[in-house]
């Protein structure tokens, strides 16, 4: 639960932010063009930034198919402009691969489609592959060794708070009062607030950062 660790991070250093999400598994930017979930939460509700994030490796032409490429940029380009519309902020937030050569050729093409459909990016694999070789103790992936674990998370989060609001964080220890998906939790496809309880699920309800797991990601990105 991403959004909900960005929001108990700025909570935590005297930001006041809301996040909603469209978070459903396995769902590429095409597929929340095509639901037109994203232009429905933007005509319903005022949002300062919108995050928008591919499945890992779209936009690296030559890795998949050339259509799932092609259509990565195009529907990336259809939401930015969405966002605009709505004076919204895009911001475009990077993947990750663990092979050096993987991590920078996905960082060259993630920073190639953010400049060619004009929003900011906020690249992850290069800082995270870093940081996985300095603390290789920390839960970096969840339990399918694929996903993002809580410290990966973590790591977005500090880097999105960043970019947000233009201010490195504290590393006071941190507790996300939030449902704390799994990888493989069904999350409901419609618009949801970042914090909402999601009952029909068996996950936990919170999770906690201590101080030296946020101090070992604040120092890796001095």
């Amino acid at each position: 639960n991403l959004p909900a660790v960005v929001d108990a991070l700025s909570e935590a250093n005297g930001f006041a932010t809301a996040s909603d999400m469209i978070a459903t598994g396995g769902a590429t930017l095409t597929n929340h063009v095509g639901t037109g979930s994203v232009a429905a939460a933007l005509a319903a509700q005022d949002y300062s930034h919108v995050v928008l994030q591919e499945r890992g490796g779209d936009f690296v032409c030559g890795w998949g198919p050339m259509e799932a490429c092609e259509n990565a940029r195009t529907s990336l380009a259809t939401l930015v402009r969405l966002a605009q519309e709505h004076e919204a902020v895009p911001i475009l937030l990077g993947t990750y691969q663990g092979s050096p050569e993987s991590s920078k050729a996905i960082e060259v093409a993630e920073s190639q489609a953010a400049s060619e459909a004009g929003l900011d990016y906020v690249p992850v694999s290069e800082r995270f592959r870093q940081l996985r070789e300095l603390h290789p103790e920390m839960t970096w992936f969840a339990p399918d060794d694929m996903h993002p674990g809580s410290d990966l998370t973590l790591l977005e989060a500090i880097l999105l708070f960043e970019r947000i609001h233009g201010v490195r964080p504290g590393s006071s220890a941190l507790v996300v009062s939030a449902p704390i998906y799994e990888s493989m939790s069904y999350v409901p496809p419609e618009v949801r607030a970042a914090g909402a309880p999601i009952e029909q699920l068996d996950v936990p309800s919170s999770a906690q950062y201590e101080s030296a797991r946020i101090v070992a990601v604040l120092e890796s990105l001095k």
